[in-house]
């Protein structure tokens, strides 16, 4: 795949096959994501990898904390609000996933099962969970954002699907204990990736992009 092919092609993957990937194409993948660039070189990002039964087993944590209706707070706040273009790509989002499983928007039992998806990881067999240091502030969250994104295209490059999660870092603590994260860090988010099943209703929209007008203002 050439760079714009792997730039338009990726997208959020909503149901994985249970193939696990290599350990040694995952180094690769890392490898590469290392390249991304950051403030001062600081490389503020640390990974915590799952393996299949790791992944299975803090699954079976989080879905039960998750039904138990008790969630921790996330190292990271979440935004306060979406508002006007903001909130209007949210929900054509969340419409979009809706309707590609049938889903009505008043069908609430439906659309928490779903919601619950997020803690099964989507089926994945391996996860990221993305860290940075609580010294460097906004400034490692940025650094970490680039190479959460860098690691995605890199991933779908080499034939893996991912998609980047915030749901699992609403039981941060919980998370944090299960793989013994230090406290001086912050859990950004987790990345699922596996192999995507292309037959899954879930993997069939894709979100659309504002154009560069939209985005742009020129001085």
């Amino acid at each position: 795949m050439n760079f714009d092919q792997v730039i338009k092609e990726r997208h959020s993957v909503r149901g994985f096959l249970d193939t696990p990937v290599d350990a040694e194409l995952v180094s690769e993948i890392v490898d590469l994501a290392q390249q991304t660039p950051s403030w001062c070189n600081s490389q503020a990002w640390q990974l915590e990898m799952t393996s299949p039964d790791t992944t299975r087993a803090l699954s079976k944590l989080l879905l039960d904390h998750a039904r138990s209706g008790n969630p921790s707070q996330p190292d990271i706040a979440w935004p306060e609000r979406y508002t006007d273009i903001y909130a209007d790509r949210r929900r054509a989002s969340g419409y979009a996933l809706y309707e590609s499983l049938n889903i009505e928007r008043s069908n609430f039992d439906r659309r928490m099962e779903q919601a619950l998806e997020n803690h099964r990881f989507f089926g994945a067999p391996n996860v990221a969970f993305v860290t940075s240091p609580k010294d460097l502030g906004s400034y490692g969250l940025i650094d970490c954002g680039g190479f959460i994104s860098t690691f995605q295209y890199v991933a779908r490059s080499r034939g893996v699907a991912s998609i980047a999660q915030a749901a699992p870092t609403m039981y941060s603590a919980l998370v944090r204990d299960f793989l013994s994260i230090p406290d001086d860090r912050d859990i950004v988010c987790a990345i699922a990736f596996g192999y995507a099943d292309t037959t899954h209703p879930a993997n069939q929209f894709r979100t659309e992009r504002a154009p560069t007008a939209d985005v742009v203002r020129w001085h």
